[in-house]
């Protein structure tokens, strides 16, 4: 099973959640806008969907932001010990090798064969961020699982979870929890392609 999750606002921005300086491409300003909407309550929550996995895939940048952070993190932290200890594999084509943080595999070549073998080989490979990877998994159909953390706010600019390119997906939602901050922690699996109907017809909704 892939599971992609991912931290958006309302209208769908999902660029540098972490830190003022996590990802300033194309002048975004509006780095570490999660954080004050974290909480506990939440923070436990993102812990238990995330203790599932047994592999993480992540593209370059998103890598190298948890390389330069988690392999000395405070032990303190949940998610420290979580991360540095399941496999990691690297979805590039320009990294030679992974940047020092022991435990990672460049996952090069053809990405939906890459993702295949991952499959084969874990029972829940996850993947966090990455927006430019999780765009090429959703074109290639390979998503399972869609956790998506929804922000009571709006920032106008910045990278988008479903960009421009997206491919018409169907989505089943399986859960939905709100967290005291009005965050909205949301599961979805993929249900396969859109269906569409006609108001304007008695038997509007269809599959057409």
């Amino acid at each position: 099973m892939l599971v992609v999750t991912e931290f958006v606002t309302l209208d769908g921005v999902a660029q540098a959640p972490g830190q003022p300086d996590e990802d300033r491409a194309g002048g975004f300003t509006h780095g570490g806008w999660q954080a004050p909407l974290l909480d506990h309550e939440s923070g436990d929550a993102m812990f238990e969907q995330a203790r599932s996995m047994d592999a993480l895939l992540l593209g370059r940048r998103t890598y190298e932001i948890f390389a330069g952070y988690w392999p000395t993190a405070p032990a303190d932290i949940p998610f420290t010990g979580l991360l540095n200890r399941v496999p990691r594999y690297v979805a590039s084509r320009t990294l030679h090798e992974p940047l020092g943080w022991e435990g990672s595999t460049l996952l090069g070549g053809d990405l939906a064969e890459g993702v295949a073998g991952l499959k084969d080989r874990h029972d829940a490979i996850h993947v966090i961020g990455s927006l430019d990877l999780v765009q090429s998994l959703l074109r290639l159909g390979v998503v399972d699982r869609l956790n998506l953390w929804l922000y009571p706010l709006t920032l106008g600019s910045g990278k988008r979870l479903f960009a421009q390119g997206t491919v018409p997906a169907a989505f089943r939602l399986t859960e939905s929890v709100t967290h005291g901050s009005g965050t909205l922690q949301l599961t979805y699996e993929t249900a396969g392609a859109p269906t569409y109907g006609n108001l304007a017809d008695p038997a509007a909704g269809r599959a057409g």
